[in-house]
């Protein structure tokens, strides 16, 4: 019983990580400046439809990907991201990217 429930809970441990770790190849991240804390970073840009999700994702299958260049403890999914893509996709669904 013992040996059934470890190897249970080695299982679950192990499928829960392979999300975490699929997210980390998505973001490459260079330092460029250590004592000041700036970093590169290139990472995919999220799905549109998880741009409105509680916990969004980004996307794996995207051909480009976005250089960001800031804090080294940016979060790619975090909110300020979020935002930030929302509002690129709004402007292009409505029209208003253009300086006309």
């Amino acid at each position: 019983m013992k040996r059934l429930l470890s190897n249970l809970l080695l299982s679950s441990a192990l499928f829960w990580g392979l999300s975490v770790a699929e997210a980390k190849e998505l973001v490459e991240t260079e330092v460029v400046d250590l004592e000041a804390d700036y970093c590169h970073m290139k990472f995919a840009p999220m799905d549109e439809v998880a741009l409105f999700w509680d916990r969004p994702e980004l996307n794996a299958d995207a051909e480009k990907s976005i250089d960001f260049y800031g804090p080294c403890d940016y979060d790619p999914t975090g909110l300020a991201e979020v935002r930030t893509q929302r509002a690129i996709l709004l402007r292009g669904l409505y029209g208003d990217s253009s300086n006309d």
